[in-house]
């Protein structure tokens, strides 16, 4: 009997291979227009900031797609089935219409599409997965795609571990948990998806009670805020994590613990907006600010993304 293969897309947004491709990347991400001398300066620096000309979020993302694969085939090892990973990014090559080529010349004839974020949104995951899915239908390929992950509970799991540790951190460092307010944090989109009955706001909030509850966080000790909008002439959701931090200090808080639950990776939305913007107005604001680790490769986060691959058959 032969052995049937599953293609598996795994997207994400992409990133620049090196510096030289920073304008290409920006570029794509305003649809064609090239961004201005200055709007290109400042996303160099931000770059340069974080990691000298490291792009952590293409390594971190080859890292999860090898330990998915691994994954996978540790699990289909005596089955008649083989998934195969492909990637496919939203701004930088291979784009997801790569993605999906390279399976068709490889003769596969079903794919299941995932994201690297939990959470759905017309404007973001939906736009992976209708891109996609059109591509799919072009090389003749049935699709399926994973439209959420945000309640899994090896997921949660996951994300309270972090939130324990560094709850942990401030406990050895003479602070009290309870003296602790955690703020989950996801990136802002407009806010004309709250027009749309868009599931995105409420499924965040849905992983942050899940989170609370395994943490055993009391109802005043966290809150969800925004982060990382973009700058368009068109309103984005709020508060962002700058002003809600600002809010925290009028509360009396002065210890703060941020969770970027919509993130799964190491990438600019963390260590510049969070490690070093965040960090820097919590430092003028005089509250101790700690960050919980991101998820990159973890196993449990693996174990999430193989789950989700393989119910959506």
């Amino acid at each position: 009997m032969s052995q049937r293969k599953v293609g598996v897309l795994v997207m994400s947004y992409g990133t620049p291979s090196g510096m030289d491709q920073i304008e290409a990347y920006y570029t794509h991400i305003r649809r064609g227009n090239p961004p201005s001398a200055e709007q290109l300066e400042e996303l160099r620096s931000r770059y340069e900031a974080i990691v000298g000309g490291v792009f952590p979020l293409r390594e971190h993302t080859n890292l999860q797609v090898a330990a998915l694969q691994a994954e996978l085939d540790q699990r289909t090892s005596e089955q008649n089935i083989k998934y195969v990973c492909y990637q496919g990014l939203k701004h930088a090559a291979p784009f997801i219409e790569d993605g999906i080529a390279n399976m068709a010349q490889d003769g596969i004839t079903e794919a299941v599409g995932i994201v690297l974020a939990p959470h759905y949104s017309v404007m973001s995951i939906g736009g992976y997965l209708k891109r996609a899915q059109e591509e799919a239908e072009k090389q003749g390929i049935t699709f399926r795609g994973v439209k959420s992950y945000h309640l899994h509970p090896k997921l949660v799991e996951a994300l309270a571990i972090r939130v324990n540790e560094q709850l942990n951190a401030y406990e050895e460092e003479g602070v009290s948990s309870e003296d602790v307010h955690v703020l989950f944090s996801a990136h802002s989109l407009p806010t004309r998806i709250l027009e749309m009955n868009d599931p995105y706001p409420a499924q965040l909030l849905e992983t942050s009670e899940a989170i609370a509850e395994q943490c055993f966080l009391d109802e005043d000790q966290w809150r969800f805020t925004w982060q990382s909008a973009g700058q368009t002439g068109t309103p984005w959701l709020g508060p962002d994590i700058l002003d809600t931090l600002q809010t925290v200090k009028e509360e009396g808080k002065t210890h703060v613990l941020s969770a970027p639950i919509g993130f799964v990776s190491d990438h600019l939305e963390v260590l510049y907006d969070l490690d070093i913007e965040t960090t820097n107005r919590a430092g003028e604001l005089g509250v101790s600010f700690k960050r919980t680790r991101s998820l990159n490769h973890d196993p449990l986060y693996i174990q999430v993304l193989a789950d989700s691959v393989m119910d959506a058959q």
